[in-house]
């Protein structure tokens, strides 16, 4: 995870804005859109990708590939089978979040499954089949509001000219 950087400028906020609301706009479109130089915003782009600030990737909608159901599980985790119940979740396809949780066993994730009988099947015998592991709790998410893919900081985060 990057540590925070107070290298970011308004040109850079200016340019995440451009490619935030169109990831194929090109440096020479957000340039004009701006009202700055082509290779500076190349440069800057380049620069947000290799500090970890910001990365170029396809979002998909999990709906228009039949994934309708989501759900949040939280699970405890027996210390000694953390590492490996991890790596198991990490490489499950429905699996679309893994995080710790506040307490020293706790792990949070958000699944997506094509119906409710899936969401089932995995809550009952997918997850119990792994070494340490409890469900705890689980809850049906009926509609995201707002995900990670729309987050963006405030402007006054974009400040400092430094490079």
């Amino acid at each position: 995870m990057p540590t925070r950087h107070n290298s970011f400028d308004c040109l850079d906020y200016q340019i995440i804005l451009a490619l935030h609301k169109n990831a194929r706009a090109s440096a020479s479109e957000i340039a004009r859109q701006i009202g700055a130089n082509e290779r500076t915003v190349r440069k800057r782009i380049e620069h947000l990708v290799q500090s970890g600030a910001m990365r170029l990737t396809a979002i998909l909608e999990p709906s228009a590939f039949g994934y309708v159901t989501a759900a949040d599980i939280f699970l405890e985790v027996e210390p000694q089978h953390e590492e490996e119940v991890l790596k198991k979740l990490m490489a499950m396809p429905m699996v679309t979040y893994v995080a710790f949780g506040q307490g020293t066993q706790e792990v949070s994730i958000e699944a997506r499954f094509k119906d409710n009988d899936e969401l089932r099947e995995f809550i009952r015998h997918g997850l119990p089949s792994l070494p340490g592991v409890t469900v705890t709790r689980y809850t049906l998410v009926p509609r995201i509001l707002r995900n990670i893919d729309e987050w963006l900081p405030p402007p006054e985060d974009f400040v400092s000219a430094d490079y």
